[in-house]
């Protein structure tokens, strides 16, 4: 069964900015939540939508290895991560990056899945949706910090 979860915040910058931050080469250590450690292993991209990355998650003891293909949105402003290789059935990550009253808003926008069996039970921990709704408040709060206000 494919699952949506869906956050979203309002930032005081501009649609710009948010996107040169997500552009940045480190970006995704910055933005991986402590006790989680995030190990690149391979940084094939070229651009928001284009290009593989290949990491390791450690949760504790426990290493998830992940290749994720960047790709281009529906429209010029969403681009999106999509599991190659990893720990779930199904990863589809989109980030929509929009213009409103007061600044630009960040919608992530992911559709997973779980494997069945045991591999299955372990995703279903790690990626339930009270600790991705604390990943993602915690991804908001650094890109909140990291951006210069607009």
């Amino acid at each position: 069964m494919v699952k949506l979860f869906v956050h979203s915040s309002v930032f005081s910058t501009t649609a710009e900015a948010l996107t040169d931050f997500h552009n940045q080469p480190d970006v995704l250590r910055e933005l991986t939540m402590p006790p989680i450690l995030l190990q690149v292993l391979r940084d094939e991209r070229t651009s928001l939508t284009q290009g593989e990355i290949e990491f390791r998650l450690w949760f504790g003891p426990l290493p998830v290895r992940w290749v994720a293909r960047h790709a281009a949105g529906s429209i010029p402003s969403v681009f999106k991560d999509i599991q190659v290789r990893g720990p779930l059935a199904h990863w589809e990550h989109e980030h929509l990056i929009e213009a409103v009253s007061g600044g630009t808003r960040l919608t992530d926008r992911i559709t997973f899945a779980h494997h069945a069996g045991v591999s299955g039970w372990l995703t279903r921990i790690l990626f339930a949706d009270l600790l991705l709704r604390l990943l993602f408040t915690y991804r908001h709060w650094r890109t909140r910090r990291a951006l210069p206000a607009g």
